[in-house]
């Protein structure tokens, strides 16, 4: 257990994140900059495919105001780009492009940049881009996702209860049954219902609109829930067979078959189906899902079973002591502890494939939540460990009652099966534990190996003679392992929404490419003295980065528009390494000066020399710092 928790510094995200959430990577015209015509199309290029949305551009002309605009497409055999023609006849000044896609991993993403036609806006009118999403919409969908989690490790983690570890009475167990299969039902159709306003960032209302329902199911997260949907009618049929017929032999394998295309449609909707490695990482988060719902949702089954068998106040009373109960808590164990090394196993490749990188532990919300999830789990560890010491004290005094009472009567039956009592480890052997010869324990089916918790001590005697004090202890103990576990249910859910620390890296690492204001545009102010001679130079690098830049620069006039120089040149040095001056080598372009071959080989402060002159006698210089990113 120690060493799962070691292991566990590592795990990632309940449901399989990755580096998913789509980057913006570039676009076209670039942020900031300012182009002597307008652009035939505005284009955005991205890290991953996207979806487009009726209202995924925006355009918002000089004044503020909506422009009109036509259908958003892909660029030809691009999936991952979205384009829009840009409308003729705008005049010039600065316009703003407000953008909304949805990442291949069915989360909506959204930003806005600005570029300038002929001359930039004298003044920047206000312009509303519309919010990221609407806060109704989020607190519904939210909700409709953790309850979709819960309700899957439930109803799963409940029938594999059932089928495996085979409890003496699985009547008590069909409620938690039929409340995980109705909340299922019921957040998968809210899910659906508010998937279009969810993408849109529309309120909660818009979900009754036709056309958006009608948009939802031809999309591929709508097409998922669908089928999530289609599915809970034959696991109704298999739980209604169950709870009638009890298992047989193919129960387990549809069981396992139903509970595996239901994981499947959380993988196929969530990050694993996109960023690197898609096949690896759905199968990755297929098992995850299985193993948490396995683990946490048949703790609340075992909490179920062991309220009912210590519900007679009489602690000496036959269901503390039945031996089909000590069994079935055996099984558990076992199966719990190897559901817990497929979450540790599937969860540190997760970490690498999400995170990217040590730094991102504590540098992004994805990490930080990472480490709130493992401060969790190790309460969860904690409190499992409590529950095998149990385990394994009320299996040693189910085999001291069984050893006491084979003397006087002898198991008859296919009940009847031959199990070892577990000698426990570094103390004294109990009497029962000395005989070499093996002990009869009435159970419902046969026990492979020694029970769960056998390699703990277990010097330490029950509460009461009757294995029903351990059992009342064991459920004690269980409480707060279900209590942890719903703590950590709810933060991995909160991981499955949110960008991963890899996607996160990267976005950083291309948002100079978007146009970050100041980083690869620079307005540098010059005056000569002489009447007509003040202006400005805006000087635009792309990308602004280390290594090989095209260089724009235009001269603005007092007035602000734009202006013809006999000459301008630039300059860059990096006073800090004693680099430069660099000479830019502008040429006339024809209303403005560049150059496609500034070379800048390491990043930092540089500082930018402008030098203009506005007549044969007449010229001024200026200086701006320029960032260069790495």
């Amino acid at each position: 257990m120690v060493l799962g928790a070691v292991l566990l510094l590592l795990l990632l995200g309940g449901a399989g994140p990755a580096s998913a959430h789509a980057v913006l990577r570039s676009s076209d015209p670039a942020d900031g900059t300012v182009l002597k015509a307008a652009p035939a199309s505005v284009t955005l290029t991205f890290s991953e495919s996207v979806g487009l949305l009726d209202d995924s551009f925006r355009l918002f002309g000089p004044d503020g105001r909506r422009v009109h605009t036509g259908e958003a497409r892909h660029a030809p055999g691009h999936s991952d780009t979205a384009e829009v023609a840009f409308p003729a006849g705008l005049g010039q000044g600065t316009f703003t492009v407000a953008w909304r896609v949805v990442s291949a991993d069915s989360h909506p993403v959204s930003g806005a940049f600005t570029f300038s036609v002929g001359k930039p806006s004298p003044t920047s009118a206000a312009v509303d881009t519309g919010p990221d999403e609407n806060p109704a919409t989020g607190a519904l969908w939210d909700l409709a996702r953790y309850a979709a989690y819960g309700a899957a490790a439930l109803l799963i983690g409940t029938a594999a209860f059932v089928l495996l570890c085979r409890p003496p009475d699985p009547g008590p167990l069909r409620r938690p049954l039929a409340a995980g299969w109705w909340t299922l039902l019921a957040s998968t159709v809210v899910l659906l219902a508010l998937r279009a306003p969810y993408e849109t960032g529309a309120g909660p209302a818009s979900a009754l609109d036709p056309a958006a329902l009608a948009r939802t199911l031809t999309g591929r997260p709508g097409l998922v829930l669908l089928a999530r949907l289609a599915l809970l009618a034959p696991v109704a049929a298999f739980l209604v067979r169950l709870s009638r017929r009890g298992p047989s032999r193919t129960t387990p394998a549809t069981g396992a078959a139903l509970a595996l295309a239901l994981a499947l449609t959380w993988a196929a909707s969530e990050h694993a189906s996109a960023g690197i490695q898609v096949p690896s990482a759905m199968a990755s988060s297929v098992l995850h899902l299985l193993a948490m719902a396995v683990w946490l949702g048949g703790l609340t089954a075992l909490l179920t079973t062991l309220q009912r068998a210590t519900a007679d106040p009489d602690p000496e009373s036959s269901s503390g002591d039945d031996p089909r109960l000590t069994a079935t808590v055996a099984r558990f164990s076992r199966i719990a502890f190897l559901a817990v090394t497929v979450l540790v196993v599937t969860g540190v490749y997760q970490s690498w494939r999400g995170l990217g990188s040590w730094t991102a532990l504590t540098d992004t919300t994805y990490g930080r939540l990472l480490l709130a999830k493992l401060a969790a789990v190790v309460l969860l560890l904690a409190a499992a460990g409590g529950s095998r010491r149990w385990t394994a004290r009320l299996v040693t005094a189910a085999g001291r009652a069984g050893s006491a009472g084979s003397a006087g009567t002898a198991a008859t039956g296919s009940e009847a099966v031959q199990e070892r009592t577990p000698e426990p480890v570094g103390g004294p052997s109990y009497p029962a534990a000395r005989t070499t010869a093996p002990q009869t324990v009435s159970t419902s089916a046969p026990l492979s190996g020694p029970p769960a918790g056998a390699a703990f001590g277990t010097s330490s005697p029950c509460p009461s003679p009757a294995p029903g004090g351990c059992l009342r202890a064991l459920r004690r103990s269980v409480l707060a392992e279900v209590a942890v576990a719903v703590a950590v249910l709810v933060v991995s859910t909160v991981l499955s929404g949110t960008l991963p620390g890899r996607a996160a890296a990267e976005a950083a690492g291309t948002a100079p490419a978007a146009g970050i204001p100041g980083a690869s545009v620079t307005t540098i102010p010059f005056d000569t003295g002489t009447p007509g001679g003040r202006g400005t130079v805006q000087i635009t690098l792309e990308p602004g980065r280390v290594g090989q830049n095209a260089v724009e620069a235009v001269v603005f006039g007092p007035d602000g528009g734009l202006s013809t120089v006999p000459e301008l040149r630039l300059s860059l040095s990096l006073p800090a390494q004693k680099i430069g001056p660099i000479d830019a080598r502008l040429t006339d372009r024809g209303g403005y000066w560049g150059t496609d071959s500034l070379n800048l080989p390491i990043p930092g402060a540089w500082t930018a020399k402008a030098t203009v002159r506005v007549s044969e006698l007449d010229q001024a210089s200026g200086s701006r710092t320029v960032r260069i990113l790495r």
